[in-house]
């Protein structure tokens, strides 16, 4: 697959099939991975793979918080408000999603459903978790690790795999800790789900929306 294919097919997944991806092509995603750029070459992220019974129990903690109704506290500060522009496209995303699945905007029960199903890394076999030393700059770690983070995106879909990036999976860092022994001198970041998807779902078939390059590119000094 072509780069450029890449970057226009891959889709976020939130419905996957159980069958499992071996260690082998995970091993080979990231080695191609760690040639991602990064600022001054520090390459500074941390990654931990989360599959098998550490990830179900993980799964079963971080769902069970939500349930429970127990507030996040993500390590990495997560937005509150947003310039109107970026809401509504937030927004419609979350419509496209809900349509697809067919939950109707008043059925709180079916919202809370999917939210479960988030909170669960929708059922993927693999949770790739990347953290950076507690001591580093948030933003420009921050900058590499979402470098890295789409490369492993990319490489995923060119293997016919597929993957969905989830701050659902770090926002109760305490279970993370507890479960996986994951350092205290480490902050979590974000994780991304990987796992073969359901091309049969309707939620993975949803047609994306993306801004015109006018909205988001000013010219200097060209074109006239």
């Amino acid at each position: 697959m072509d780069a450029r294919t890449a970057v226009r097919e891959r889709r976020s997944i939130r419905k996957f099939k159980p069958d499992e991806v071996s260690e082998k092509i995970i091993r080979e995603i990231l080695e191609d991975a760690r040639w991602a750029p990064s600022w001054g070459n520090t390459q500074p992220w941390e990654i931990y793979v989360v599959i098998g019974e550490a990830l179900k129990r993980f799964r079963e903690a971080n769902c069970q918080k939500l349930l429970e109704g127990v507030s996040p506290s993500p390590e990495i500060k997560m937005p509150e408000t947003w310039p109107e522009v970026l809401k509504r496209r937030y927004t419609e995303v979350g419509k496209s999603v809900l349509t697809s699945l067919a939950i109707p905007r008043e059925d709180q029960q079916e919202r809370l459903q999917y939210s479960a199903d988030m909170y669960s890394f929708f059922h993927a076999p693999c949770l790739i978790l990347f953290c950076i030393d507690k001591t580093l700059v948030v933003e420009y770690a921050m900058l590499d690790v979402g470098l890295i983070l789409q490369t492993i995106c990319l490489l995923a879909h060119d293997r016919g795999l597929g993957t969905c990036i989830l701050a659902a999976s770090v926002r109760y860092p305490d279970v993370l800790r507890e479960l996986l022994k994951i350092p205290e001198n480490k902050s979590l970041v974000i994780g991304v789900a990987l796992g073969y998807p359901d091309r049969d779902s309707p939620v993975n078939h949803f047609a994306r929306q993306r801004t015109t390059l006018d909205d988001l590119v000013t010219w200097l000094p060209f074109p006239s």
